[in-house]
């Protein structure tokens, strides 16, 4: 399996050679060539352990890696670092069935991809006889660089540099962030939002004089985030998994299909579902939830993608993204691998702010429903799903929850659905628990131990005594300066 750039250069590589690079030379994201069916029949995957699914789908895109390798790779990242002995458990609550992905270290389901993203990096770096150290430069808004930090923290022949939006992330996530033990990490706040800190890396990955002069250095940047196409594969797997559970619940037959809600910002989760049900995995609709940074809804709706408008901080700020970058990755093959379209539509975006796709791409939208919650809709979702059936939802998993009930009124449809639960609720506790009626205290650490009080659900080991961790990273900068942060990080 090769894979190419969405923007149509001859920059093609096997997946070990993808993975170290993280981005293509001509801005663009790797894709594979073509999406693999499924390593095996539907009636097959009933009674699979989580480990068996990502290994047969892992290895399924990146056929460079032995049996071995991938092997090494799954056994390290999916062990008893999670909580949760099945990873990813699925618990019904009222209509949908909730796939938790939040049982790993830093308690999102961001740990899902980066707890094997660095398996997969050092293992390319052995087979590419890369002699450089990897410098993973990543842009957060707010649990991709908790996850990054923990799984990079100490990897030999690495060093991990952070950026997130000083004013975007949760009082968790960034103590989270800060604490960060680990001889090669680096964090470091901006002023701005996520979006700020995504350009802001780009610009870097697209920095030639920079990458010459880190290579002299001994260096060479990739990514953790999800335009790096390691991370993004390892996610398929628990789409799989899903329909997996379902069977073996006896919720649905062989062949039967699913919907599938994913609140999503930068539309790699999503884009992960679209690839499974691409495998073969019955999926009906792709249901997008947003929240009221809601380009993505209008995008999905109207074929126009405009990013001049209001920009909004939420109490889902995973979700507080105007640029969702995977999306590059699906218009790629809607359109139909047409790399110099997308490539018109990216310089369109970075120009003017806004592109419209062709009628072809706009047609292969139909395969998705789009929808959005604002905060008071998000927070009564919160506290309805608690107080009828016992539930406890995070702030982004309310917004997909909202969206579900929005589009099973609109459609009638009551298709047997998966809801993409994507943190614990713990990570937001000040506005989980004033949804569900308790006083809010002016320090969310307070407030975590007060939802705990309440409603008895366990609080993930990695926030368990956050509060009284050292902080280590205290640099807040200008979008301006993260170009020569990266380089003083590195001497």
């Amino acid at each position: 399996m090769k894979y190419k750039s969405t923007r149509g250069s001859n920059d093609i590589k096997n997946a070990a050679q993808a993975v170290i690079q993280g981005i293509s030379q001509d801005k663009g994201l790797f894709v594979p060539e073509s999406i693999p069916r499924l390593p095996f029949a539907l009636e097959d995957i009933k009674g699979k352990t989580y480990q068996e699914i990502a290994f047969a789908i892992i290895h399924s895109y990146f056929t460079d890696y032995t049996e071995e390798e991938i092997q090494y790779c799954v056994k390290g990242a999916y062990d008893k670092k999670f909580e949760a002995d099945e990873i990813v458990p699925m618990v019904k609550a009222g209509d949908a069935y909730f796939l938790e992905l939040y049982h790993g270290r830093t308690a999102a389901f961001k740990d899902m991809a980066l707890s094997i993203l660095p398996y997969l990096m050092t293992t390319a770096m052995k087979k590419e006889k890369e002699d450089k150290k990897i410098v993973v430069l990543t842009a957060t808004s707010g649990d991709t660089g908790k996850a990054a930090l923990e799984g990079f923290a100490n990897v030999p022949n690495t060093e991990i540099i952070v950026f997130y939006p000083s004013e975007g992330v949760s009082q968790v996530q960034e103590r989270q962030m800060t604490t960060q033990e680990g001889e090669n990490t680096h964090v470091f706040a901006i002023r701005g939002n996520f979006d700020d800190a995504q350009t802001g890396v780009k610009k870097i990955f697209n920095d030639n004089d920079l990458a010459d002069e880190l290579a002299k250095m001994g260096y060479r940047l990739s990514s953790a985030n999800s335009i790096n196409i390691g991370r993004l594969i390892p996610q398929v797997a628990y789409y799989v998994y899903s329909y997996a559970k379902l069977l073996e619940k006896g919720v649905i037959h062989v062949g039967d299909k699913i919907n599938v809600v994913v609140p999503t910002g930068n539309f790699g989760n999503i884009l992960a579902a679209y690839y499974a049900k691409e495998m073969g995995i019955p999926i009906g609709k792709l249901i997008c939830a947003s929240n009221e940074n809601n380009v993505l809804t209008d995008f999905i709706n109207t074929g126009v993608y405009d990013v001049k408008r209001e920009f909004y901080l939420t109490n889902s700020p995973s979700m507080d993204i105007l640029i969702s970058s995977n999306l590059e990755r699906l218009l790629y093959h809607l359109s139909g691998d047409n790399g110099k379209e997308i490539a018109d539509l990216m310089e369109s975006l970075e120009k003017d702010k806004k592109y419209i796709v062709s009628d072809k791409i706009k047609s292969g939208l139909s395969e998705f429903w789009a929808g959005y919650a604002d905060i008071n809709d998000t927070n009564a979702s919160i506290g309805r799903m608690y107080a009828e059936n016992g539930y406890l939802m995070d702030t982004h998993t309310a917004v997909a929850s909202k969206v579900y009930e929005d589009y099973r009124q609109a459609t009638g449809d009551t298709t047997v659905t998966v809801i993409a639960s994507t943190a614990s609720a713990y990570k937001f506790a000040d506005s989980v628990a004033a949804s569900i009626g308790l006083d809010i205290e002016k320090d969310g650490f307070a407030n975590v131990r007060a939802l705990h009080a309440k409603t008895g659900v366990k609080i993930p080991a990695g926030l368990q005594g956050l509060e009284t961790k050292e902080i280590r990273h205290k640099g807040l900068l200008d979008n301006e300066e993260m170009k020569a942060v990266v380089r003083n990080s590195l001497k």
